[in-house]
């Protein structure tokens, strides 16, 4: 139910922009980025760092789209929403508190160099959605980003996080007489 809360506002945005336009399925994002998150914390009690930091920079930049009616903005919002995930798991990591394991790590058993791998995999894969969103925003035609963004990055996410699963899988202890390593 979570995951599917997670992906309506991309949804919305998306049909409302084939629509209409990209300042009308913009401000539609937002709102609904809003009634995303007041659902989740109604549902769950909880809302995690991500969605906070994923909405205020929808709220601010897709705000200036609207306001300012340059699209530019909310291109721009992608690439810095990947910039912060990639700078925060970095620096996480060098201050020793590692934010995958954190997040991960009270689920799955996995020795520090593995957690070390992904964390730096997935600054790695965030860095890279985030040259790629410059890219495609500004070399592109809006439908080509807008598709991107909307199936392209969604696509690379889950294959990534697929692979993430793997990796973890194969770094799982092995059970061996009853006991694990």
């Amino acid at each position: 139910m979570k995951q599917l809360l997670d992906f309506i506002p991309l949804i919305i945005f998306f049909a409302l922009y084939k629509m209409y336009d990209i300042y009308v399925a913009t401000g539609a994002l937002i709102v609904a980025s809003a009634i995303q998150i007041a659902l989740t914390y109604a549902l769950f009690k909880k809302v995690e760092k991500m969605q906070v930091i994923t909405f205020l920079m929808v709220a601010v930049f897709g705000g200036m789209t609207i306001f300012l009616h340059d699209e530019n903005f909310i291109k721009w919002k992608v690439t810095i929403v990947y910039a912060i995930f990639a700078i925060g798991l970095a620096v996480s990591h060098l201050m020793g508190r590692s934010a995958i394991k954190g997040m991960l790590g009270k689920e799955i058993s996995l020795p520090d160099h593995a957690w070390a791998k992904i964390n730096w995999a997935w600054v790695a894969f965030f860095s890279l959605c985030a040259g790629l969103n410059i890219y495609i925003a500004f070399s592109w035609p809006l439908d080509v980003w807008v598709n991107f963004k909307v199936f392209g990055l969604l696509a690379a996410t889950f294959g990534f996080t697929f692979l993430t699963g793997v990796y973890i899988y194969k770094h799982l202890p092995k059970e061996k007489n009853g006991s694990t390593e």
